[in-house]
C-alpha cells in the first residue's frame, strides 16, 4: 500500500487533493504512479482501501471538484452558510458566524482547490475579506471582485494586500477608473444587461481566457443566486446550522415556484460538518443548465 494510504487520515488525504487541482491547472494527465488513487474516465477519483472514514467522507465530498480534469475543468462551485430559517446573516448583515469552525475550514479547503474565488461587492464592503487560504494549506486563488458600480474603496485588503492577484470586474462604463485604480491588466469591464446585472457567462469566458477555470462563487447570496440564475453554477454546498435568525437576509433565490410541482429539486447529498449539516446540491442536473 502507499504510504500515504497508509497514514490513512485527512492530513495524508489533503495533500493528494492539492496535487490532484494542481495536476488540473498544468493541464496533466489525471493520473500516473505518482499518485496514489484509483481513476477512470466515466466514473473519476476512487479511493483504494486503507482509508479511515474521516478521510473517506472528505474525499466524497471533494470529489465532484476533484473529477474536473481536462476539458470538464470549466466548472463553477459556490458555498453559502445560512441558518435553519433561510438567512445567511441578519438583518443588519452581521454573518459572524452563522456556521461553525468546520465551515470555515472547508471554505478555505475550497478556495485552495479552485482558481479564482469570487465575491460580489456587498460581501467585499460588509467583510473586507481576504480571500486566502490561511486555514489551510494550499496556494490562494486569484481573487474576483464583481463591482459594476465601483463601490468597493480601492484601500479594500484584496486590492492592497499583496496576497494574491485580484481582479475587478466592473461595468464597461467604469473601465477607465477602474484601470486607473488598478491597473489594465486587472480590471475585465462588461456590458450589463437589461435588468442590470453582469453577463456572468461573459464573465466566466473571460476568466477561461486567464487561465481561471474552476471557480469558487463565496458570496453573498445575491452574488450567488445570480450564477444559478444565470445558469452559470454547476454546484453548491448550503451549510445549514442548528440557529434562527428571524428576518434575516435570504439566503439562494432562484426562481419562484407557485406550485411544488415547478419546484427545483436538485440531486443532492447531505455529510456532517461539526454540528452544522452541508448540503451537496447537484444544480448542473437541476434544471438551470
Amino acid at each position: 500500500m502507499h504510504a500515504a494510504a497508509r497514514r490513512s487520515g485527512i492530513d495524508a488525504l489533503w495533500p493528494l487533493c492539492l496535487a490532484l487541482a494542481q495536476r488540473r491547472r498544468e493541464g496533466r494527465p489525471a493520473l500516473d504512479d505518482s499518485v496514489p488513487l484509483h481513476w477512470t474516465a466515466a466514473a473519476g477519483y476512487a479511493l483504494p482501501p486503507g482509508w479511515d472514514a474521516d478521510a473517506q467522507a472528505l474525499f466524497a465530498l471533494l470529489k465532484p471538484l476533484l473529477d474536473r480534469q481536462g476539458a470538464a475543468a470549466d466548472w463553477t462551485i459556490a458555498q453559502l452558510g445560512q441558518s435553519l430559517d433561510g438567512c445567511i446573516a441578519t438583518h443588519c448583515g452581521d454573518a459572524f458566524y452563522v456556521n461553525g469552525p468546520e465551515g470555515l475550514t472547508h471554505l478555505h479547503r475550497l478556495r485552495a482547490l479552485c482558481d479564482a474565488v469570487i465575491v460580489g461587492a456587498s460581501t467585499a464592503l460588509l467583510d473586507n475579506p481576504q480571500l486566502t487560504t490561511r486555514h489551510v494549506a494550499g496556494p490562494n486563488p486569484v481573487r474576483v471582485v464583481l463591482d459594476p458600480r465601483l463601490r468597493v474603496p480601492a484601500d479594500a485588503r484584496v486590492f492592497r494586500d499583496g496576497a494574491a492577484p485580484t481582479l475587478l470586474v466592473c461595468a464597461s462604463a467604469c473601465r477607465v477608473p477602474a484601470e486607473a485604480r488598478l491597473g489594465a491588466a486587472n480590471v475585465v469591464a462588461l456590458a450589463p444587461g437589461a435588468d442590470g446585472q453582469l453577463p456572468l457567462p461573459a464573465l466566466r469566458a473571460a476568466l477561461t481566457e486567464r487561465g481561471l477555470r474552476t471557480l469558487f462563487v463565496e458570496g453573498g447570496g445575491v452574488t450567488v443566486s445570480q450564477f444559478a440564475q444565470q445558469a452559470c453554477l454547476d454546484r453548491l454546498h448550503l451549510i445549514v446550522a442548528p440557529v434562527v435568525i428571524g428576518a434575516g437576509r435570504p439566503g439562494l433565490q432562484v426562481r419562484r415556484a407557485d406550485a411544488m410541482a415547478q419546484a427545483l429539486r436538485p440531486p443532492t447529498r447531505t455529510f456532517a460538518m461539526g454540528g452544522d449539516v452541508l448540503w451537496d446540491l447537484d444544480l448542473a442536473d437541476a434544471g438551470l443548465r
